[in-house]
């Protein structure tokens, strides 16, 4: 199920968790097995984009290696509660549970490891080990993704380029990482700090007018960031890109 969030807007997920079905083969509901479920062989299908509130959720991680450290840092950065199945840990990961920032077994992934996950990422190179995460994941309705696995994904993860509280995805359906990498590059160049700032003043502003009793769905938005501000904002000159919004607002609404 997903709803909004009132404060943003994004889609919240919460998969169905409850019940005995959580943990055993005999589940009902709908069958999500089946080679026609991934991108590569739906094209035309291309997922449902979220953003997952992961913060204080159990996220598992198989796997030790440099792509597992890169996926566990992702997690960590969004406050999940990481746990990491590995028959050997990295240095890296090492460090993280020495500090106490994961946990870890280091052994070889069982499907009882996702009792009580949210979700699951299977960051090997064995096909085998990342179809036993699938499977179970499916059992136990956990959100699985493969590293360059597709066929043992139930979801995908996309690029992000972040400035702030601005973050831009950029996905492909898991048909090209590559791809989306590359975009990723071309858009972090456009994408400079400044549009951080930016999006700073816009919901500052937003959050006057609403305070003020006026709407902020009836501001003309697009006038405003047509004005100019983001090469104020280049330049350094923040104030008076705030007040050349505040003055964009107050005449729209006039």
């Amino acid at each position: 199920m997903t709803e909004p969030t009132p404060a943003t807007g994004q889609a919240r997920v919460h998969p169905d968790r409850t019940g005995p079905d959580r943990t055993g083969p005999d589940r009902t509901g709908p069958d999500r097995t089946g080679p026609d479920r991934t991108g590569p062989d739906r094209p035309g299908l291309g997922g449902y984009p979220v953003n997952l509130l992961v913060a204080g959720r159990r996220c598992v991680v198989v796997g030790g290696g440099r792509i597992a450290t890169r996926k566990v840092e992702g997690l960590l950065d969004a406050g999940a509660q990481v746990h990491v199945v590995a028959a050997q840990l990295g240095d890296e990961l090492a460090a993280l549970r020495d500090q106490g920032r994961i946990t870890a077994a280091e052994r070889a992934f069982v499907p009882s490891d996702l009792d009580e996950a949210w979700l699951a990422v299977a960051a090997t190179d064995d096909p085998a080990t990342n179809g036993a995460v699938y499977e179970a994941g499916e059992a136990r309705r956990v959100w699985v993704n493969a590293a360059d696995d597709p066929e043992h994904c139930s979801f995908t993860l996309m690029s992000v380029v972040r400035q702030g509280d601005l973050v831009v995805t950029i996905g492909t359906g898991g048909r090209s990482p590559a791809l989306a990498a590359y975009l990723k590059d071309r858009l972090a160049q456009e994408l400079g700090p400044e549009w951080g700032v930016l999006l700073d003043l816009l919901s500052e502003a937003r959050e006057d007018l609403r305070a003020g009793g006026r709407s902020s769905e009836t501001a003309d938005w697009r006038r405003a960031l047509d004005s100019g501000m983001l090469d104020l904002i280049r330049a350094g000159r923040v104030a008076e890109a705030k007040e050349l919004l505040e003055a964009c607002l107050s005449s729209s609404s006039d």
